[in-house]
């Protein structure tokens, strides 16, 4: 299996940081380096206010220094704005750095995404966490 290359939601790297959340194998494997992380500077943004809200500010500012010095996380800027998701156009930070990092999905469980599994081209898949957990938890433990 070639290393994966992914893309994750703010809701779902939020229930990954702490080890009673039943995603917290997505972070520890993450720091296991077994997967790309993509990220743009709008999401980390977005993971530094949405942890600072969560956490707490002091827990923000060293989980994401430790993030940007992981060896794989991949500090993406798209040079396109796709535009796919229309209900809330924030959300596609994630779909143009998923395009942009040549992501092989987006792990999330925002239901807009949903448009994804129709959508041609550029071609970009979504994976709700428990089916990346379904497919890749084993492989990656």
């Amino acid at each position: 299996m070639n290393k994966l290359r992914i893309v994750i939601d703010t809701n779902v790297f939020l229930v990954s940081l702490a080890e009673h959340y039943k995603y917290h194998w997505i972070f520890r494997t993450l720091i296991s380096g077994k997967y790309d992380l993509c990220g743009s500077t709008e999401i980390l943004l977005e993971y530094q206010e949405q942890v600072a809200l969560r956490y707490g500010l002091s827990n923000t500012d060293s989980t994401l220094d430790f993030l940007l010095n992981l060896r794989n996380v991949h500090l993406i800027t798209p040079h396109y704005r796709w535009n796919i998701i229309q209900k809330d156009e924030d959300d596609n930070k994630f779909i143009d750095c998923a395009i942009a990092g040549n992501a092989d999905f987006i792990v999330t469980d925002d239901k807009d995404f949903k448009i994804l599994d129709n959508w041609k081209f550029p071609p970009m898949k979504r994976l709700r966490g428990d089916e990346f957990g379904t497919l890749y938890k084993d492989k990656l433990t």
